[in-house]
């Protein structure tokens, strides 16, 4: 093993499981996911701590405890077509992709997204898609969803993002004002939306139509 994957296992162990992640196909994505490849240069050795870290344009990299929360909430099977808003880094999407069919990923700061882009493809991720839009407007043309993640920080749950998610779908979002939130889990089925509190969380601001 390299320093980096003792690190990453470590990580997985030590902070994750204890803390009450316990889904088998989400723990081995963290811990096959190189996290130390998505952060700033000069950040590796803080790679694997439970902590956000900037990664330019006022924007940053979550934490891995939210990141394996919310990818387990969403419950993703391997059939499953996952949207994501707010690329960020790559690494979320990144931890999908090893459990989900197919990611589509959104990103609203161009630069972020080239860079996301180039990591991804040097790590082999080919079942990632993604584009500089509005992500509060989804990606209606490969829409409906089965999962659904956001990962800033939204005064509501975009609609267009709802009427994007299958029948038995899940999504999992941020909401709440722009300096704190509430992870909301939503499910939709014919009876109607379903909503889960899953705790309290910060992230930055999401904008576009349906946000900030």
């Amino acid at each position: 093993m390299t320093d980096h994957d003792l690190a990453r296992h470590e990580m997985v162990e030590e902070q994750l499981i204890p803390r009450g992640i316990s889904a088998p196909r989400v723990l081995q994505a963290m811990k096959t996911v190189p996290r130390h490849r998505f952060v700033e240069k000069g950040d590796e050795n803080l790679a694997y701590t439970d902590q956000p870290l900037p990664i330019g344009y006022h924007q940053t990299i979550s934490q891995p405890y939210i990141v394996a929360l919310m990818t387990e909430a969403l419950d993703l099977k391997p059939a499953d077509t996952v949207l994501e808003i707010g690329t960020g880094s790559g690494y979320q999407a990144a931890v999908l992709a090893e459990i989900a069919h197919q990611v589509y990923t959104i990103e609203k700061v161009e630069p972020l997204l080239h860079r996301a882009q180039t990591i991804l493809a040097e790590l082999g991720y080919d079942n990632v898609a993604s584009k500089f839009y509005n992500g509060t407007l989804g990606w209606p043309e490969k829409a409906p969803f089965d999962a659904i993640l956001v990962t800033a920080g939204s005064p509501e749950i975009p609609p267009p993002l709802l009427n994007q998610l299958k029948d038995g779908g899940r999504m999992v979002v941020p909401v709440g004002e722009q300096t704190f939130q509430e992870l909301i889990k939503v499910t939709r089925s014919r009876d109607g939306i379903r909503k889960e509190k899953l705790g309290g969380c910060r992230f930055v601001p999401l904008l576009g139509a349906h946000g900030w």
